[in-house]
């Protein structure tokens, strides 16, 4: 999937300074409500983090602070809080250009937006206009990375996971009884961190995902708004 809708995009771009799409351009309905973006994101992890607790009650997730799994767990988490803190903070910011747009004064970012976008005409508007497309897309793709690593950690972890299982098993001694309760202790301790590690990298690039997936709907709207407003007689 398209990180923007660029046949919205290069529409709004074709359109000129025409009137005709003045009513309809999606930024103008996000500004009825200031922070809806942001809004979005914290009910986004209002929901998630109750979640979490729920699954804690119940014990379902005992086996990530164990001694065998804590430690690269609470790796895993380290960096989602990361990737959270960041995508709230790219969220705020975009958020707060977005109803600046509707009212930009001079110093804001918008106003710079509008300035860069509107100074030009032709093939130079155009260029403009892909420049600042490209520019408030890599402002947001530090989070996707983010959530990526997430998978990675978690696929480490299960690398790490077999390791340590396959390390005590010694075909030579599954006939000697004494022998055959370290092993499996060691297989078990093996399997549990290969499995939580990626379970729990696995749901945290989902939830992060989502984080995301607000963020790049803001830019997107971000982008129409600017084109727009700059557009406008």
């Amino acid at each position: 999937m398209p990180l923007f809708d660029l046949k919205f995009l290069n529409e709004i771009m074709a359109g000129g300074a025409g009137t005709s799409n003045r009513r309809h351009w999606p930024g103008e309905a996000s500004l009825q409500h200031r922070y809806l973006h942001v809004l979005q994101f914290a009910l986004v992890n209002l929901v998630a983090t109750g979640l979490v607790a729920a699954a804690y009650l119940q014990h379902w997730l005992d086996g990530l602070y164990a001694q065998n799994t804590r430690a690269l767990s609470a790796l895993i988490f380290a960096v989602f809080l990361y990737g959270v803190v960041v995508c709230g903070a790219k969220i705020w910011r975009t958020s707060g250009d977005l109803n600046d747009i509707a009212a930009p004064a001079p110093g804001l970012r918008a106003a710079e937006y509008l300035r860069i976008v509107g100074e030009c005409a032709g093939e130079s508007r155009s260029l403009r206009i892909n420049m600042l497309r490209l520019e408030l897309t890599h402002r947001i793709t530090g989070v996707r990375h983010i959530a990526n690593a997430l998978v990675f950690l978690g696929l480490i972890g299960t690398v790490i996971g077999f390791i340590i299982a396959l390390s005590g098993v010694d075909p030579a001694s599954t006939a000697e009884v004494d022998k055959v309760a370290p092993m499996v202790s060691t297989l078990i301790k093996g399997m549990s961190i290969a499995l939580y590690t990626t379970l729990l990298g696995a749901v945290l690039n989902v939830w992060l995902m989502i984080d995301y997936r607000i963020l790049t709907n803001g830019t997107v709207r971000l982008i129409a708004a600017i084109i727009t407003r700059a557009s406008a007689p």
